[in-house]
């Protein structure tokens, strides 16, 4: 395990503070600054004129009101991207000077309906912009390139925008203290062969799947011994779904630990999993908490603190979290 795996585990603020606020806005960001977290993380999409901005997906109907705007209705559209059809609005059909028009809202308001009290309060920030504020703030920047492959067969190319942005906000000194992020292997390939920069890269996986750009690699294959020391050939460490370290049984409750970690640990790698919520629709059956019988019981709140513990325990070196002051809480 490298020099840093050993220091305590870092908390990425998902989204930013999203637990509390619409994600992938200032105020998010600006919130998980002021409850501790280490870095804030933006997923980077890409607009019409090669400018990368902070969205979990690019379409984004669920996001912001786009869907309320007249003026944009004919760009709604069908798209398949990495094998998923949806119809929506797209990032990538907007310019920024477009996107900056529309205002952003709360993406699960039936689990947060708290948080749609800050719908229209935000602009789309760009990635330019949190890097300032990261910067600004004194803590980390863990972006994730979303969807590179299909971008760059459109025409954009989010990787050498990347790279243009974070020379412009600091250079290495800004690659320093960030982490940078991805399900596909090429992107984060290409940044850590580049010598004028030193890239700290995140290979992340899921329980399922593989990359998009490698369609016949699976990521339990990633995840082998053999896997994990190819990963450790260009990436500082994996971002896994939770459940590859800690699983559940077929009644949702949680099984003794994989040895991922560890395995992980031995390539060289550092673990960094996803996501902790509080809600109970995302905790495992054991640590649900409140009348099963509610109508609000998937949104009220269960024991998030015991599953962070559990994953502390686990010996991971970070871990994403919706809610940064319980994962600050829980490190305590």
């Amino acid at each position: 395990m490298g020099a840093d795996a050993a220091h305590r585990p870092i908390v990425i603020a998902h989204r930013g503070a999203s637990a509390y606020r619409p994600e992938h806005t200032m105020a998010a960001y600006r919130l998980a600054v002021a409850q501790g977290a280490d870095f804030i993380e933006p997923d980077l999409v890409m607009t019409r004129d090669g400018v990368l901005v902070c969205r979990h997906e690019n379409e984004i109907s669920e996001t912001t009101d786009v869907a309320d705007r007249p003026e944009f209705a004919e760009r709604r559209k069908e798209k398949s991207v990495d094998g998923a059809t949806a119809t929506g609005w797209w990032v990538e059909d907007f310019t920024l000077a477009e996107l900056k028009t529309l205002r952003c809202r709360e993406r699960l308001p039936q689990l947060r309906p708290g948080n749609t009290a800050y719908d229209g309060h935000e602009r789309i920030p760009t990635f330019a912009e949190a890097l300032a504020l990261a910067t600004e703030a004194g803590v980390g920047v863990y972006p994730e390139l979303k969807h590179p492959t299909f971008l760059r067969e459109r025409g954009l190319d989010p990787v050498t925008a990347f790279i243009a942005a974070v020379r412009e906000g600091g250079g290495q000194r800004a690659a320093d203290a960030m982490y940078v992020q991805c399900f596909e292997t090429g992107a984060l390939v290409q940044l850590a062969q580049m010598s004028s920069i030193r890239w700290r890269c995140i290979q992340l996986v899921a329980a399922s799947g593989g990359p998009w750009d490698r369609r016949g690699l699976s990521y339990a294959d990633m995840l082998s011994d053999a896997g994990l020391r190819a990963i450790a050939e260009y990436a500082r460490g994996v971002g896994p779904e939770k459940a590859l370290i800690i699983p559940r049984d077929g009644d949702g409750r949680s099984l003794a630990p994989t040895d991922l970690v560890a395995r992980a640990h031995a390539a060289g790698l550092l673990v960094h999993p996803w996501t902790f919520r509080a809600e109970n629709y995302f905790l495992p059956a054991e640590l649900r908490r409140g009348d099963a019988n509610a109508p609000d019981y998937l949104r009220q709140h269960g024991d998030l603190d015991a599953e962070l513990r559990a994953f502390y325990a686990a010996g991971v070196d970070g871990v994403f979290s919706d809610a940064p002051d319980a994962a600050v809480a829980a490190r305590a």
